[in-house]
């Protein structure tokens, strides 16, 4: 498995060239999975199911199975929210993982950034930022500038800077150790 990820401020299109890219790996052969990181407080879960009335009744976890899929909710009760590297070892084995959002992990990422956001880059302080992919020109880049809407190129990136799995989990060790 190999990791690699998106990063960039709200609206600035992360999920929309996600929903691009993604179809573009898996035409390339590889197959795919996804982490996102939420900052606020989400629920894939509702009032009226059974699998709410388990994680209400406090089931640390409760996995929900169909002829179609699984889902696995587990509940943190408290405890501190888990790395990425902690959530990536939860995944089956995939050709490329692609994470959005979790800024400060020190995996390879691709900035996405549209002006109209009206936020700072965020490259110049994160050296884990790879490329950015931007709707204009990025002033003082001394990395490679895509444009956002050459999906092509940012998949061929992606896929060429993308780390194998134990080398990102390696660096998050060694950033916990340094902070």
């Amino acid at each position: 498995m190999r990791v690699i990820g998106f990063t960039g401020w709200s609206g600035a299109g992360k999920t929309t060239l996600l929903k691009r890219v993604i179809p573009r790996l898996i035409g390339r052969g590889l197959t795919v999975s996804t982490v996102k990181h939420a900052h606020h407080g989400f629920d894939v879960d509702h009032p009226g199911k059974d699998s709410y009335a388990h994680r209400v009744a406090g089931a640390t976890e409760v996995l929900v199975s169909s002829p179609l899929r699984f889902a696995l909710m587990h509940e943190l009760r408290g405890a501190p929210e888990p790395e990425l590297h902690e959530l990536l070892a939860h995944l089956a084995p995939v050709d490329l993982v692609v994470v959005e959002g979790f800024k400060r992990e020190p995996h390879p990422k691709l900035e996405v950034h549209r002006a109209v956001v009206g936020k700072p880059y965020i490259f110049p302080d994160d050296h884990d930022i790879v490329a950015i992919a931007s709707d204009g020109p990025v002033p003082d880049a001394a990395i490679p500038v895509l444009a956002l809407d050459d999906v092509q190129a940012i998949v061929d990136l992606l896929v060429e800077r993308a780390i194998p799995i134990e080398e990102a989990i390696a660096r998050a060790g060694s950033a916990a150790c340094r902070n």
